[in-house]
């Protein structure tokens, strides 16, 4: 999509400058510069900024280049007017007196950049390059967050299930307000897209929504990833290093799996939510911060409060509001409608053009269980799509635990290979996905148990669940 926008923005057609200058000579030197085989740019003249505004407001221009001191009105009178007109145009402020103060007025005034007479051709090419760039940045930027709105909206939702729907209108209701909200539901449901959707449909959505995963961290660093540390804090602390809450000053974090904090974490937390400030780890000062907190979890918190491994009163203070997501077996009549988003999006990604599946494939979906949820329904229309051959979907393109229905512990590890695939290399990667989602699904998503039984270590199973496609 980026590079579809930059292709947007060479369209041809010369760039179009207004020069204005009450010197004559000037004027048309400065337009020589501009018209030359060199710059090629398109180039229209003004002799006063009346005349200058006059055809600002009238013409489209990518850049004005105008002199500060001109007669009826200089041209710092002529910037606060363009400015006030929404003139969209790069403006550059020009002057034959080496003005410090002056140059600083009219870049606060708006201006784009100050050049000193005499022109040099090149300085000033320069100068116009700097500002076309600064203004495809800006673009750029905007369209992307443009992209990023429509990618969590909701006037395109994946999903007709009243659950669903129902998440989603308390979503609009609750976005612009501060309250935390705690999702919860299984593995695989997409806690995270929920917790973006709030996000970048709020009055926040302008700022950084940090997610952090307390499982997927070691106990020793969550707490200088969350409340960042000063210079000496202890042995590594070469510098000082923002926290994840400064980091979303004004914006989201998200907390995702944190039914995995630590209890001495729980502490400071709680400490946040109700003074709205934290101490990084060796200062002795406290940092005000504005963060509205949305969290996740897979687990049952109030279980995990009578066990003792969860504050009662951080578990009060967190689950003011709740969202809980569904399980996909629960909302059958989404998977037809995630069957046809997931076909469109691999599409794109693997350049195939797969129409839809067998009816026989979808009978399948509606029947099996999904232990593993939207994601897994995902990476089995992904594997299926890389399998397929055809433009329809076929029940031998799937993984055999769905053909079988083997979604509970009995299904063989090996359940995913293909045995008419010699490949040692592809097989073992298919058994590794394999066992890994057989092990989430058997600690209901705990990454740390779940490396534990894999007898690995959590950094290389998180590289592999990344590497894998298993995240969320």
């Amino acid at each position: 999509m980026l590079r579809k926008f930059c292709d947007q923005e060479n369209i041809v057609g010369k760039r179009r400058i207004l020069v204005i200058d009450d010197e004559y000579d000037v004027r048309n030197t400065v337009a020589g510069i501009l018209t030359s085989k060199k710059a090629g740019y398109d180039v229209v003249q003004a002799a006063n900024t009346i005349e200058g505004l006059d055809l600002a407001q009238k013409q489209s221009f990518d850049h004005i280049i105008s002199d500060i001191y001109m007669q009826p009105e200089d041209g710092l009178q002529f910037l606060k007017k363009a400015k006030d007109a929404g003139i969209s145009a790069n403006i550059i402020m020009m002057s034959g007196q080496a003005d410090i103060d002056m140059a600083l007025e009219a870049i606060k005034i708006g201006a784009c950049d100050f050049i000193f007479k005499p022109l040099v051709s090149e300085h000033l090419l320069f100068v116009l390059r700097r500002a076309e760039e600064k203004t495809i940045i800006l673009k750029e930027n905007a369209f992307l967050k443009a992209e990023i709105r429509e990618k969590y909206s909701f006037h395109n939702i994946v999903a007709k299930s009243p659950q669903i729907r129902h998440i989603f209108e308390v979503i609009q209701r609750v976005s612009d307000y501060k309250t935390t909200v705690l999702i919860t539901g299984e593995s695989g449901t997409g806690k995270e897209l929920v917790a973006k959707a709030i996000h970048f449909n709020s009055i926040r959505a302008k700022a950084p929504f940090v997610p952090i995963n307390c499982g997927g961290v070691p106990e020793n660093l969550l707490e200088s990833e969350l409340f960042g540390y000063v210079k000496g804090a202890f042995t590594d602390a070469v510098k000082a290093k923002k926290g994840l809450f400064e980091e979303a000053h004004k914006g989201t974090l998200f907390l995702d799996e944190l039914g995995e904090m630590p209890l001495a974490l729980q502490v400071r937390l709680l400490r946040v939510l109700q003074e709205e400030e934290i101490r990084p780890l060796g200062d002795t000062r406290c940092i005000q911060v504005d963060v509205r907190i949305v969290a996740a979890t897979a687990k049952d918190l109030a279980q995990e409060v009578n066990k003792g491994k969860f504050r009662e009163d951080l578990f009060y203070r967190i689950n003011v509001l709740t969202i809980v997501i569904p399980a996909l077996r629960d909302r059958k009549e989404d998977i037809p409608l995630l069957v046809d988003h997931f076909i469109e999006r691999y599409n794109f990604r693997l350049n195939k053009k797969v129409e839809g599946v067998s009816p026989e494939v979808m009978h399948l979906f509606l029947e099996y269980k999904w232990p593993g949820n939207v994601r897994e329904l995902e990476n089995a229309i992904e594997r299926a799509m890389v399998y397929s051959d055809t433009s329809i979907i076929r029940t031998r393109d799937l993984p055999p635990h769905i053909r079988t229905g083997l979604e509970d512990e009995s299904a063989p590890p090996t359940s995913g290979l293909d045995m008419s695939d010699f490949s040692i290399k592809k097989s073992s990667k298919i058994l590794e996905r394999e066992l890994i989602i057989k092990a989430l699904d058997k600690t209901k998503g705990n990454k740390t148990k779940a490396s534990h039984l894999l007898e690995i270590s959590l950094p290389a199973l998180l590289y592999k669940m990344k590497d894998y496609g298993l995240e969320g």
